[in-house]
């Protein structure tokens, strides 16, 4: 018998924003525990429609957890550096309508449609050997009241 070699293809280096990414998730799980908040799911995933080409679209909610009675879902936002533009700034108006259909989601899922809620956002600036990373909680970054499109009879226009 002839004892045949595997061949593997070799582990390929992960890209670093990916690590960075994951470092600023975990300290700010350890941020919002420390502030009292209980975390009951990460990363929780969710087909939300389709796009243009009919391809399936999931949003992400990086965190859901609980701030006493209140259900949060928290956008973690994490840079090596808030020199160009501040992390929060990548929250923009299409990731928060994903993040609130995925919300919305979640909450029917769980049964938690009366239930309050509310859309936090952590910030997290730390270079990848950085040992006092600056850790930022911005509560209520956002409503869906703001989320909503405008119409032509709403007193903005006028």
């Amino acid at each position: 018998m002839c004892a045949r070699a595997i061949h593997r293809e070799p582990e390929r280096a992960r890209a670093q924003h990916f690590e960075l990414g994951e470092r600023g998730e975990a300290l700010a799980i350890g941020h919002l525990e420390r502030l009292g908040y209980r975390i009951v799911a990460a990363n929780f995933s969710l087909p939300i429609g389709r796009n243009t080409r009919d391809a399936i679209v999931n949003a992400e909610i990086d965190l859901v957890a609980y701030d006493g009675a209140t259900l949060c879902f928290v956008e973690v936002k994490t840079r090596a550096t808030a020199e160009f533009a501040l992390p929060q700034t990548n929250v923009d108006l299409r990731k928060r309508r994903q993040i609130a259909r995925a919300a919305r989601g979640y909450r029917r899922m769980m049964g938690l449609t009366a239930a309050p809620f509310r859309y936090d956002v952590v910030t997290v600036v730390a270079k990848p050997d950085d040992v006092n990373p600056r850790i930022e909680l911005l509560k209520g970054f956002w409503t869906d009241e703001q989320l909503r499109k405008r119409k032509w009879h709403d007193p903005y226009w006028d």
